[in-house]
């Protein structure tokens, strides 16, 4: 029969085996939780970079609905002023 020295020492072996075995699987969890963390702040990230690049867009498409709009006013005020000029100059 085996002394008490070594029932002590093949049991803490075995739990040690037990113990190293329970966090080799965990550190796999962990690694797989890891990696589908990351991959949401990705699409995270990527979703804040659509919408800013959505407003920056809507920025400049507003800028250029203005900037048609003076635009045509300033056509629309050039071709009145030169009609008043042609009627002007038919009546001198």
């Amino acid at each position: 029969m085996a002394s008490r020295t070594e029932r002590f020492k093949t049991a803490a072996v075995k739990a040690a085996r037990t113990a190293r075995k329970w966090a080799q699987t965990a550190a796999r969890e962990a690694d797989r939780l890891l990696k589908e963390a990351q991959k949401r702040a990705k699409t995270d990230e990527r979703q804040r970079r659509i919408k800013a690049a959505l407003r920056r867009t809507g920025k400049v498409l507003k800028a250029a609905g203005r900037a048609a709009i003076v635009a045509g006013v300033a056509a629309g005020i050039a071709s009145a002023r030169a009609e008043n000029r042609k009627l002007k100059k038919k009546k001198g």
